[in-house]
Order: structure tokens, then sequence, then C-alpha cells
């Protein structure tokens, strides 16, 4: 899933994403370099984080 997938699917932005992932435990990966570098994430990876934000 690209940034903007997350995003959408978190319902926030893309800057959310970009500067609040790492601390969330979500780990992109880029491919490429410099600025027209794509980020990338595991949609297992973030559905098993949406998981654990589940309230009991």
């Amino acid at each position: 899933m690209n940034t903007s997938d997350v995003a959408t699917m978190l319902n926030m932005s893309t800057s959310w994403v970009y500067k609040e992932a790492a601390k969330l435990g979500l780990k992109g990966y880029k491919l490429g370099r410099g600025r027209n570098a794509k980020v990338l994430y595991k949609k297992t990876e973030v559905f098993k984080w949406l998981e654990q934000q589940k309230i009991h």
C-alpha cells in the first residue's frame, strides 16, 4: 500500500502518516532515492496494527 492508501484507510492525512507511522510501529519500505522515492507499507502490517487498536 502506498502512503495515500494508508492515509485514506486511517482517515488521516498523508503528512500525518509520514510523521507518525514509525512511532506507531508501521514500517515503511522506501523505493527509489531522493524526493521522488515512494514509501510503501505491507498491507498485513497495517491490518495487524489496526487490529491492535481495537477497543475491547
